[in-house]
């Protein structure tokens, strides 16, 4: 039973990192500092108290550039590589309580977050397109509080995390299919 509410956990977590790296890192690393929860060598760095401001302060800072129209999109770009390798790390420090071999457990975290960012990715440039960028702070908002959210249930109910993630990533397919839809249609 371990064995399967870590991978759920663990799913959740690197899913968490598809949307929004720090959120996850920082609730993970918060509830690992307040003895919450405990991490292996060494994914415990992240309950470090500097390793927790650094990841803070870049947090608030993309935060905030999030919610900006062109300036989201570098911060996308380089979410491919900072979300993915979040997601790995996460994936990873909570599989490991669970006994799933390390590499696996980073590939796992990598294919799951990469591919929740890569929906993100694709599906942003229609609320900046359809709203004029307006739309922008909504929809980060929205993609930090469901990070926020899935980080949590993750730790603490980790199958309603992964139905969240199923939920996320089908609605997300769905405004794929319907953008590439009335491309095809012009």
């Amino acid at each position: 039973m371990e064995l399967l509410s870590g991978l759920l956990s663990s799913l959740g977590l690197s899913g968490a990192a598809g949307l929004n790296a720090y959120v996850p890192l920082l609730v993970v690393g918060l509830l690992s500092r307040m003895g919450v929860m405990t991490l292996n060598e060494p994914f415990n760095l992240l309950g470090n108290p500097w390793v927790l401001l650094a990841v803070g302060v870049i947090g608030l800072l993309d935060f905030v550039g999030d919610k900006i129209p062109g300036v989201d999109t570098v911060l996308h770009l380089v979410g491919g590589l900072v979300n993915t390798a979040a997601g790995a790390v996460l994936f990873a420090a909570q599989a490991g309580v669970a006994d799933v071999p390390p590499a696996l457990s980073l590939a796992l975290g990598v294919i799951v977050a990469g591919g929740v960012h890569a929906t993100r990715t694709v599906v942003r440039p229609v609320a900046t397109a359809t709203t004029g960028g307006l739309g922008n702070p909504v929809v980060s908002t929205l993609e930090d509080g469901t990070s926020l959210l899935l980080s949590l249930l993750a730790v603490f109910i980790p199958i309603l995390a992964v139905v969240l993630l199923a939920a996320v990533i089908f609605v997300g397919y769905r405004l794929w299919t319907r953008l590439r839809g009335r491309r095809r249609a012009l």
